[in-house]
């Protein structure tokens, strides 16, 4: 620096910063205020501290009822639906989705969700939309029965634009070791019972929004007869979380396996908890999936074996009973809400290549 500069008052803020980069610190902070009271109510008892340490805290003695405790850990993410959620404006629903993603597949082993963090990507913090994405995580924790203990806000400018944004999420469950569910349990002539979805849950949009918003050319804002609502409203509807109602399910009856049926669709992830020498066969007639299936069959003159590899088929999750629990279970289910039923059966492998099939046509 020379003298003549080294002389003059110094100039403040004229230099590089975090914010003239893109990142505004103190958005992050007001957003972390404002989603506070949504994540307070999903405390568990197990749970210490608030929000603002460097991690969640709970408290494992809780564990000590167990003989031979398992923890059970997932993640996942919402995937191409948020790119509804941010043309609508819509922000306090995907958060469902997300817990939904993650604790369903915790609870299909047998675990009780116990605590979830989150981690949501934005290309700029508007407080007012993180706080709504939380809040529908915290709804959604409240609905599977665990904790928000804990998450992440991360501001990438230049990588996303300023209305971009990715959520992602991970969980934790225990089950004790001797009630530990899946394939070991299976028998032949178990049944195989279906749980409703609430719709396309979070998986097949980068097909749908192909199909129905590029091929079709038509708009979120479009009201649909079929579906009776608009089809933004159809796309938005949250994933059913069965976390509690297969808890319940579990520890009113028997039962061997559950599967979510989440991508891949209904035989491949049916085939997952499908031991060796058996196989699982599931009759379309026993449902008729619902309107926005045949809408997006339809529209993109998509066969019907893509669709069943891609989208649940309006079946959300699976359980797998032995025949004399079958009326305890459908009454249970029907008890919580759940719109349930007898969907197929085990039988042996024989010359079947996989170990879960569809036969026959679909209900009308």
């Amino acid at each position: 620096m020379s003298s003549e500069s080294s002389e003059r008052a110094p100039r403040v803020g004229t230099g590089a910063s975090y914010a003239s980069a893109g990142v505004d610190i103190e958005a992050g902070d007001r957003a972390v205020e404002l989603m506070k009271e949504w994540v307070k109510k999903t405390q568990r008892p197990e749970v210490l501290g608030g929000l603002g340490g460097f991690a969640g805290l709970f408290d494992a003695s809780a564990l000590k009822k167990y003989e031979r405790p398992l923890l059970a850990s997932a993640t996942d993410g919402v995937g191409t639906k948020v790119d509804i959620a941010r043309r609508l404006g819509v922000y306090d629903t995907i958060g469902h989705d997300l817990v939904a993603m993650v604790m369903d597949d915790i609870v299909v082993c047998g675990a009780e969700p116990l605590f979830m963090t989150d981690y949501i990507c934005v290309g700029k913090v508007h407080p007012e939309r993180v706080a709504a994405i939380v809040k529908g995580i915290a709804e959604g924790c409240v609905l599977a029965g665990c904790a928000l203990v804990g998450g992440e806000t991360a501001e990438h400018p230049g990588l996303l634009g300023p209305d971009d944004f990715d959520v992602a999420g991970a969980g934790t469950g225990v089950v004790e070791y001797d009630n530990l569910l899946g394939p070991d349990r299976i028998r032949k002539g178990d049944a195989v019972i279906a749980m409703e979805s609430s719709g396309l849950h979070s998986n097949g949009y980068s097909l749908v929004r192909h199909v129905l918003l590029e091929h079709a050319g038509m708009a979120l804002e479009q009201q649909v007869d079929e579906l009776g609502r608009t089809l933004g409203e159809e796309l938005l509807e949250p994933t059913k979380i069965y976390s509690l109602d297969c808890l319940s399910l579990t520890s009113t009856t028997e039962v061997h396996a559950y599967s979510h049926i989440t991508g891949g669709g209904l035989a491949a992830n049916l085939a997952r908890v499908i031991p060796d020498g058996l196989h699982a066969t599931v009759e379309r007639s026993t449902w008729a999936p619902g309107a926005i299936f045949d809408l997006v069959g339809k529209a993109g003159q998509v066969e019907r074996l893509e669709l069943e590899k891609t989208l649940n088929m309006g079946v959300g999750m699976m359980a797998i009973v032995p025949q004399e629990s079958v009326d305890v279970a459908l009454t249970t289910l029907a008890d919580r809400g759940v719109e349930s039923w007898v969907a197929g059966e085990i039988t042996d492998r024989g010359e079947h290549a996989t170990g879960a099939e569809l036969t026959g046509d679909y209900a009308k």
